[in-house]
């Protein structure tokens, strides 16, 4: 057998544990791996069983000895529920959390190697002390790895340096910048990506690396609004938002891009597009990772009708409610093919390196998008 024969055999038998929180994105995942390695499913049969007083199990119905498992789990998926005490309650992150752990205690070594995936990092805004608080993000990643895992995949982290609670184990924080690109420019066909026509906007100074990456590689110029807060105040765990500030170049007549990592609320969004509207910006879109609507859609539909906001793009790797997906103003961002792709190099034990920078993909694409314009 030559070395390169070698290379292509896999590190063990692929096998995807999608918890149900993952199940929607799972399935073109699978079929995606299916299609390319002319292999049958590779899903493994689990059950996830609550019982009526809120205690639950994971069951893993087939054999996984000797196999390579990924494990899938979207922490941020609310649309799951269950029944406790009679109530529907919907899964919190630490409801998805102990799923996790559960799978990992069922799996009880038997695996060659335990991969998971997490797009949604758990609790990433509890990355660091600031006082007298816990650190649930490390904690729990220090016991994924007590449990057996040995790699974590996740997507935009919040603060990627959380990884330094795990040293012995690898971590990789990837980015969808390629596909909401692609995505933009797919669907946006008479948006106008010249230097004298749009800007990138960071909406603080902690999404200002995410957007010197965009602009960068757009080609375009970029701004940053600069939160100012009340710090003798704190209002749902933390400092209120007293005003937005501008540092940029005149947005006037420009389409204007927000990039982040995720939308809660929305808030921040809808202040940028008030202060982005009064300057004189024509077209607001907005691309993250993750779109939570903890408040719900209606304000974003709002502004929407009145002309504030135009479309935000955000991935699938988290729960997104089918009633905003169809809605004019959401545009979903597919990020199956992409996670079949890391799956698949993984298992054939080799670097996905290349999958990492995704700079040569989206100047071709722009390329090819201003030749055929």
């Amino acid at each position: 057998m030559t070395k390169e024969e070698k290379s292509k055999l896999p590190y063990g038998d692929l096998a995807i544990i999608a918890l149900k929180s993952c199940a929607e994105i799972a399935k073109p995942i699978d079929e995606k791996l299916s299609n390319t390695r002319d292999e049958s499913s590779h899903l493994i049969s689990v059950e996830e069983v609550r019982f009526s007083n809120g205690e639950g199990k994971v069951v893993i119905n087939e054999s996984i000895r000797g196999k390579d498992v990924y494990i899938l789990c979207d922490v941020g998926n609310y649309g799951c529920t269950y029944k406790m005490f009679g109530f529907e309650n919907h899964y919190s992150p630490d409801d998805h959390l102990q799923d996790i752990k559960r799978a990992l205690s069922a799996i009880a070594g038997k695996a060659r190697r335990i991969t998971l995936i997490m797009p949604l990092l758990y609790a990433s805004r509890q990355h660091r002390r600031k006082g007298r608080e816990s650190l649930d993000c490390a904690l729990a990643l220090q016991e994924f790895e007590r449990l057996g895992v040995k790699d974590i995949i996740t997507f935009d982290a919040h603060d990627p340096t959380i990884q330094n609670a795990i040293p012995l184990i690898s971590f990789e924080n990837l980015h969808p910048t390629y596909k909401i690109i692609k995505a933009l420019v797919t669907e946006e066909n008479l948006l106008d990506i010249k230097p004298e026509n749009m800007v990138v906007i960071s909406p603080d100074t902690g999404a200002m690396d995410r957007a010197l990456y965009y602009s960068s590689n757009l080609g375009v110029d970029t701004g940053l609004f600069y939160k100012r807060r009340d710090h003798s105040k704190v209002v749902d765990g933390k400092n209120p938002i007293v005003q937005h500030d501008y540092l940029g170049r005149d947005v006037e007549g420009c389409n204007v891009l927000i990039v982040d990592d995720m939308i809660a609320s929305g808030q921040s969004v809808f202040d940028i597009c008030n202060e982005l509207k009064a300057r004189g910006a024509k077209k607001i879109f907005v691309a993250v990772t993750f779109a939570l609507f903890t408040s719900g859609p209606d304000k974003f539909e709002e502004y929407y009708k009145k002309g504030l906001l135009d479309r935000v793009y955000a991935t699938n790797l988290s729960y997104v409610p089918d009633h905003i997906k169809e809605a004019e103003w959401f545009r979903t961002v597919d990020m199956a093919g992409f996670t079949a792709n890391v799956i698949d190099t993984l298992n054939h034990d080799e670097s996905i390196s290349p999958l990492l920078d995704s700079t040569g993909l989206i100047r071709r694409l722009l390329n090819k998008n201003r030749s055929e314009s």
